[in-house]
């Protein structure tokens, strides 16, 4: 299985020769249905209509799926474009519905959709549009292919932004007469927060709205993503070590959560979380531990990107300590990833 390099070609045919169950977590971008023309023969998003776009991708997406491993995910970063022409798929002025038609078919094709994040763009491009709202916003799809996989979110929790109540009271841990049949329950919230805290003591769940700023490039390219978009996929859903012989993901054992109160540590720590008012509190992480019954060394877990453009996932994964492995079409941009990989000032995102 190749790691930390790039396979240059079409998507579809480099990920063929990739082994089965062989990538714990996929994060890519690929091609906006006609927006952007990087200049190889074959590459995706110029087809004829945005029907085409679907069905190629889906094939893709397949492969992906054979290339994971039953504990994998696949994050999936996608925007939507405008219609010049019925030809296209969507009447002149009309949204393609690009994501959405791409999602119902990789539902109908076995994928579980978990979540749909939304990117909040907090620097959006600037547009003349007179007629309609400003586009601000991409989305960002969760999908694994198994209900049990691998999800660390003790590794993406942000600080709380609410105090402790005073009196410690918290609310009715009764199902309400009007929840549905598939109305979620407060119960793991309400056991989490006894005694009036706030939350999680390490703190909350980051949601799936990210307001974050999009991303320039000084080299050639002109459609990065950024790399805070792909920190907390890579940290949830890709381990960091893996058993070499089976696959298990290690996980952390459980550590210790000191409650600082307001007193500050002595030195900066990232693992401080700090609240308002009192909370502050300061986790340890236990030893990242095997769960399997192997008697065989780890490896680092390995994230893929098949459209790899000028190597945004790579750059993260390397520098949170996980392997990589990007297939590009064009050896331009494959070169732009070398370099910035490599360090080169000239070629590193803004």
């Amino acid at each position: 299985m190749p790691r930390n390099t790039i396979l240059i070609g079409d998507a579809l045919d480099r990920l063929r020769e990739l082994p089965t169950d062989s990538v714990d977590c996929v994060v890519t971008s690929p091609p906006y249905y006609m927006l952007r023309n990087y200049g190889p023969v074959g590459q995706i998003g110029l087809e004829d209509h945005i029907s085409d776009w679907v069905e190629r991708l889906r094939r893709l997406f397949a492969e992906v799926g054979r290339v994971l491993t039953s504990t994998g995910s696949l994050w999936l970063n996608l925007g939507d474009s405008y219609s010049r022409h019925p030809r296209y798929g969507a009447p002149a002025k009309g949204m393609l519905l690009a994501p959405e038609r791409l999602l119902l078919a990789l539902a109908e094709d076995g994928w579980i959709v978990r979540n749909k994040v939304i990117w909040a763009k907090s620097n959006p491009m600037p547009t003349s549009i007179s007629d309609r709202l400003s586009c601000t916003y991409d989305v960002v799809y969760f999908l694994v292919r198994s209900p049990r996989y691998y999800f660390d979110l003790d590794a993406i929790r942000v600080p709380h932004t609410s105090n402790q109540s005073k009196d410690g009271s918290q609310s009715s841990n009764r199902r309400p007469e009007w929840a549905g049949p598939l109305a979620g329950s407060n119960s793991g919230l309400h056991r989490a927060r006894p005694g009036g805290i706030p939350g999680h003591l390490l703190g909350k769940n980051p949601g799936d709205v990210w307001r974050l700023p999009t991303a320039s490039f000084r080299g050639a390219h002109f459609a990065t993503f950024p790399e805070v978009l792909v920190e907390r996929p890579i940290l949830a859903t890709c381990p960091l070590r893996v058993c070499s012989m089976c696959g298990t993901p290690w996980e952390h054992a459980p550590g210790k959560i000191f409650i600082l109160g307001k007193r500050m540590p002595a030195a900066r720590d990232p693992h401080v979380r700090r609240y308002p008012g009192r909370w502050q509190v300061l986790r340890q992480r236990g030893d990242l531990e095997r769960r399997c019954e192997c008697d065989a060394p780890s490896r680092p877990g390995l994230v893929l990107d098949p459209c790899f453009g000028t190597g945004t996932t790579g750059a993260v994964a390397e520098r949170l300590g996980r392997d990589w492995l990007g297939i590009e079409i064009s050896p331009i941009y494959a070169d732009l990833a070398w370099k910035r990989l490599r360090g080169d000032p000239e070629a590193e995102a803004a």
